[in-house]
């Protein structure tokens, strides 16, 4: 038995096409999509028309992402989000993102994704959740101390936990039991462009993780963000979203963390004034 599982596609469609590629080429049995298929990036629409459309016989389950969830939340016009967000620039490109998805007619679908995914019909018991099984904006990754991985695990109950979201890949063990990070298929943040996704094999009755990382071209995606319009309507978030596509490198958390903390506005000036202070944040990763 092997499944696939697959996250943060961010609308990537270059990025999510040539991963299903590899899947198939790779003989998975079952594909698993553990969140945040859209926003960020300019294929939202087309990215979760592929994903909707997988045959029932692959796509096995889907879990729902923050960014997945914040379209809606957005549309909805939710008291969960401050409401001074949607009449700021800055989320221009999130409002744009919600607003395709709506004209679509593709924002109901995502009402319907639980949070987790258990898998227990075949081999150990395994457990999708974007974030953390607590919440899916909790980041989970190398920095993770063994004691809350295992407590994680003891309260799942599984053997197996798997994790995306902070769009950097991690497998570790622990004793018999795995803790795993998918990375991202449509934005890789270690410096790496290549899309990721996790490989998992059932072998003498235990699964064995394998991250795979799949080249493709990004130019088109980076074109894209010009000719879809999102550049133009999203403005600075629009950018930031291309520039980390471009380096493989998170930007828009420490951009909106320095902010948080004084730092400057979130607009074009602020942006500016980051990044000649961050300019190791632009230099290629060893």
């Amino acid at each position: 038995m092997r499944l696939a599982v697959i996250a943060d596609i961010h609308g990537n469609q270059d990025a999510l096409d040539a991963v299903l590629a590899d899947v198939r080429a790779q003989g998975a049995d079952r594909l698993y999509v553990n969140g945040d298929v859209v926003n960020r990036g300019p294929d939202s629409v087309s990215c979760l028309n592929t994903v909707l459309a997988l045959p029932q016989d692959e796509l096995a389950g889907l879990t729902l992402g923050n960014h997945d969830d914040l379209m809606l939340l957005w549309h909805d016009r939710s008291h969960a989000l401050p409401g001074e967000w949607f009449d700021d620039p800055f989320w221009g490109a999130t409002d744009w993102s919600a607003r395709q998805l709506n004209a679509a007619g593709l924002l109901n679908p995502l009402r319907r994704w639980p949070l987790t995914v258990h898998i227990e019909d075949v081999g150990p018991p395994v457990l999708l959740a974007h974030g953390s099984p607590t919440h899916y904006r909790e980041a989970l990754g190398q920095f993770t101390t063994d004691e809350r991985a295992a407590a994680l695990l003891d309260e799942a109950g599984v053997n197996v936990l798997v994790a995306s979201h902070i769009h950097r890949s991690m497998v570790r063990l622990l004793g018999q039991r795995w803790f795993i990070n998918t990375g991202a298929v449509g934005a890789p943040f270690d410096g790496d462009p290549a899309a990721r996704y996790l490989q998992l094999d059932l072998h003498g009755g235990a699964w064995v993780p394998t991250i795979r990382h799949v080249p493709y071209d990004r130019r088109g995606v980076l074109e894209r963000f010009i000719s879809s319009g999102l550049l133009e309507a999203g403005g600075v978030s629009a950018e930031i979203f291309r520039l980390e596509l471009q380096t493989a490198r998170s930007l828009y958390t420490p951009f909106w963390d320095w902010t948080e903390q004084g730092g400057g506005r979130r607009d074009w000036d602020g942006w500016r004034h980051f990044l000649s202070l961050h300019q190791e944040l632009l230099q290629p990763q060893s």
